[in-house]
């Protein structure tokens, strides 16, 4: 089942040419999502209460173009596959000429937060759901390899500010981090990211860098050397 919302362009959603950002679209994206498990009564207090989080393992998003400040905007989402403990889902972001501005395929993983691993996912939120037609796009592999050949950057700590209502840094901010890596007039056409360990208030973050031609990937890791986050980003 679709589930979409409608918006504007923020001036606080704007980079510095007057455009949405990445980390917007992600969150928009983050955001419907929420929404529909809210709207089906299967939110943040419903997992809660049944001490389980969805924890996401990998985004592909695929910009066509960035509408610009003030542009009318829906975003949508839907689910389109559920197996054991994963949960599939599309997603896209119209401007407002109804063009896909944005689209996205993303994985996530049930997550039983008492006993600290997956949990196969309830026939009650399979339901509540519903499975669409997956969207025609190129799918790429859940995992990314990791760089070897790039640079170590300077580690900086997770903050507050990092954090979502899971207690530990959000989705789209371990994209912002690794954008802070990419060469100047780099824009942004397609960002994958593979999850890999969460990270926790007061954790070091230390970017692994790595850029060619083609891409440039950012292994964003802890202090003992793995990965929380794999980011990769292609110009376009």
């Amino acid at each position: 089942m679709k589930h979409e919302f409608h918006s504007r362009v923020r001036y606080s959603e704007c980079g510095q040419n007057g455009e949405l950002t990445l980390g917007a679209v992600v969150n928009y994206f983050q955001d419907v999502s929420s929404f529909q498990g809210e709207a089906g009564g299967i939110g943040i207090e419903y997992l809660k209460k049944h001490h389980v989080a969805w924890i996401l393992s990998a985004w592909q998003i695929i910009i066509d173009h960035y509408p610009r400040l003030a542009e009318p905007v829906t975003a949508q989402t839907w689910a389109y596959e559920f197996r054991s403990f994963f949960g599939s889902r599309n997603f896209t972001l119209l401007d407002g000429s109804g063009k896909m501005a944005a689209w996205a395929n993303s994985i996530w993983v049930l997550y039983d937060t008492e006993r600290q691993r997956p949990v196969r996912v309830p026939k009650e939120i399979i339901d509540i759901y519903g499975l669409s037609p997956r969207l025609e796009m190129d799918y790429a592999d859940r995992k990314i390899p990791e760089p070897t050949d790039g640079i170590l950057m300077e580690g900086f700590a997770v903050e507050r500010h990092h954090l979502d209502t899971n207690h530990h840094v959000n989705n789209e901010q371990y994209i912002a981090m690794a954008s802070e890596y990419l060469p100047d007039g780099f824009r942004i056409r397609e960002m994958r990211c593979e999850y890999k360990k969460q990270a926790l208030l007061g954790d070091r973050i230390c970017p692994y860098v790595q850029t060619d031609d083609q891409k440039t990937v950012v292994a964003l890791r802890n202090a003992g050397g793995e990965s929380c986050a794999v980011v990769e980003f292609y110009p376009g």
